[in-house]
């Protein structure tokens, strides 16, 4: 099983927020998430943490490509525009350094029209064993 086959069935949490891992290989990973309601915050746009969370899930499988077990230790978001309900979003990680034990990534979150919705950098710390 792949990185993103096993991801997207054993991260419940992206799972249950409509998270899903299209892509994978050692310089990206993709996932996408159409904003639904559940999705929506008080502005009635989409909540801050399903952005992340989309993004978080497409870092965590370029981190994890390997199959070597890698946390994040620290990441920064900027919003840069609203999603709303309907949105297909699309966050793409890339690698900025694939490190032995401390890999960074970058992650922009688009909308299906291109336009960035949010820029996400992450940091990991790649642990001894396996992942699974």
């Amino acid at each position: 099983m792949n990185i993103g086959e096993y991801l997207n069935r054993m991260d419940r949490f992206a799972a249950g927020a409509g998270c899903q891992i299209t892509e994978v290989d050692e310089e990206h990973a993709v996932a996408v998430m159409k904003v639904t309601d559940k999705h929506l915050n008080g502005g009635n746009v989409c909540q801050g943490g399903a952005l992340f969370t989309l993004a978080d899930i497409a870092i965590a499988a370029l981190m994890n490509h390997q199959g070597q077990l890698t946390f994040g230790i620290n990441n920064s978001i900027m919003f840069v525009a609203s999603a709303k309900e309907g949105d297909v979003l699309r966050a793409e990680a890339v690698s900025v350094a694939d490190h032995h034990k401390i890999p960074a990534v970058e992650v922009r979150v688009t909308n299906q029209d291109g336009r960035l919705i949010c820029h996400v950098t992450g940091m990991g710390y790649r642990k001894s064993h396996s992942l699974a």
